[in-house]
């Protein structure tokens, strides 16, 4: 008996390995609104990693977080690293490009919790006379074991529930 129950779970588990290996090798997470202010007035909250207190829910998941701020002040070359609770870990980022008022990308990585190396875009687009579509995106290799950890875990919920309340508090900080 015991030895059917060991071959069921061993059954059970290589089961999941292949359905894992065969998700995709890569990940996107994605959110967007539209703020009721002109690309303009909202880019600098994105493009200067010091005004991210106003409005990125990670500062608020750890309000006594470390941070160090580096390269350039604004901009590309800007880099940003912090070293926080279990709720945000430990990583840096670096805006790697930049196009004012409609664009900023910057490079992220994580090194707690685990390792990750992703990408993140900010969108701008006019929306109207007086409105903005702002989209916040991240993308990235889809490991091994995250492909495992995504067929019991929903990546896009946890970190998509992230972007949505920063997304609100950017609205509010950009519409006062």
């Amino acid at each position: 008996m015991l030895k059917t129950i060991s071959l069921v779970v061993i059954a059970l588990i290589a089961l999941v390995l292949i359905y894992a290996a065969t998700r995709p090798d890569s990940f996107r997470v994605e959110r967007r609104t539209t703020i009721q202010a002109s690309p303009d007035k909202i880019y600098p909250y994105l493009v200067n990693f010091q005004r991210w207190d106003a409005w990125s829910p990670y500062e608020k998941k750890d309000p006594s977080m470390k941070r160090t701020f580096g390269g350039s002040p604004e901009g590309k070359g800007a880099t940003y690293a912090w070293e926080g609770n279990k709720d945000i870990g430990m990583g840096s980022m670096e805006i790697t490009d930049t196009q004012a008022p409609s664009r900023v990308s910057l490079r992220l990585d994580f090194t707690k919790p685990f390792e990750a190396h992703n990408n993140v875009d900010f969108t701008l687009r006019p929306a109207g006379a007086t409105a903005t579509e702002v989209t916040w995106a991240m993308h990235g290799p889809n490991t091994f074991i995250g492909k495992i950890m995504q067929l019991f875990f929903s990546m896009d919920k946890m970190v998509g529930q992230d972007f949505e309340a920063g997304l609100a508090s950017l609205k509010s900080a950009a519409e006062q």
